[in-house]
């Protein structure tokens, strides 16, 4: 009378078992979920995370990372996030406190091991001391553009990661050595590559480039915008016409989510070409689009100044 019994039970307890050991297997092997605010930093947590981390950027390298949404599908990311990582100085104030407060997630709001700004770990240009409207007003965000400053975040992004997952802390700090060594080789190449652009002067749609301008010695003579994200005037395009006629510029740059209008207006009544230069990666899950996207942004620099 007990056989079929004990049976049934002893099918019960190895179902159960079975469960538990899924469940165990899940939360062991669980990859850290990382929201990335632009495409750049998704890319850099992939090279540091490797395997151990699910990334999501909140924006591509065609949108304006100033003008974002907080959809409800971005919101949703954030909730279930372990970890944001954003450039922070103001560059998603108009959306990322929103997302913040909405997400309800303890674990990556502001001051908590999961909230990572790049601007933090390195030293801003462009600070504007006397005017709270302006965009940049904390210092200039686009950071990414800097390779030096890139390594910087890149090791603190390695130390936050294992602050949140001590776990795999010996595999994030494998995946930094690794990326720094590659990343200071492709340094070298791409400052003996870009020699050609030193002195070379430029006009910028928008005041984005600072970091790179610095890093290739190339001086920026001009700004599209009067000021920082307001679109040009006819009559103040006018006066850089009048400038640039008087002190010529090799090349106009904007990036691939501006208004062409302006630029290729000054371009046709001055002669100066205009490059249009991807504003970050486009596929942040692939290793090494970092680089490439480096590499990309010289040469087409290059093609400009030619």
């Amino acid at each position: 009378a007990w056989g079929p019994t004990v049976h049934i039970h002893s099918r019960l307890f190895h179902f159960i078992g079975f469960l538990f050991f899924i469940a165990f297997s899940q939360s062991v092997f669980a990859k850290l979920s990382v929201l990335a605010c632009e495409p750049e930093w998704a890319a850099l947590v992939t090279e540091i995370g490797g395997k151990h981390v699910q990334v999501f950027s909140a924006t591509t390298a065609r949108q304006d990372p100033h003008q974002i949404q907080a959809r409800p599908s971005l919101i949703a990311k954030a909730r279930r996030a372990d970890m944001i990582a954003c450039s922070g100085a103001g560059l998603e104030a108009g959306w990322l406190p929103v997302l913040l407060r909405k997400s309800a997630n303890p674990k990556i709001q502001a001051g908590k091991p999961g909230h990572f700004l790049a601007t933090d770990h390195v030293q801003l240009l462009g600070k504007v001391m006397d005017d709270a409207t302006n965009i940049h007003a904390a210092g200039n965000p686009h950071v990414h553009f800097d390779p030096v400053r890139v390594l910087s975040i890149a090791t603190a992004l390695a130390n936050t990661l294992s602050a949140i997952d001590a776990d795999n802390k010996g595999a994030y700090r494998m995946n930094l050595e690794r990326f720094k060594a590659s990343w200071e080789i492709a340094m070298q190449d791409w400052k003996q590559s870009a020699k050609a652009l030193t002195g070379r002067s430029v006009i910028v749609h928008h005041d984005s480039w600072i970091y790179l301008l610095q890093w290739l010695q190339i001086e920026q003579v001009a700004t599209l915008e009067p000021k920082h994200g307001v679109p040009p005037s006819s009559s103040y395009l006018a006066e850089l016409l009048d400038l640039v006629r008087s002190q010529p510029a090799d090349m106009i740059i904007r990036s691939g989510y501006e208004d062409e209008r302006p630029s290729q207006w000054l371009s046709d009544k001055s002669g100066i070409p205009v490059v249009s230069i991807p504003f970050s990666v486009s596929d942040y899950q692939n290793p090494g689009e970092l680089k490439r996207w480096v590499d990309t942004v010289i040469a087409k620099l290059l093609q400009g100044k030619s």
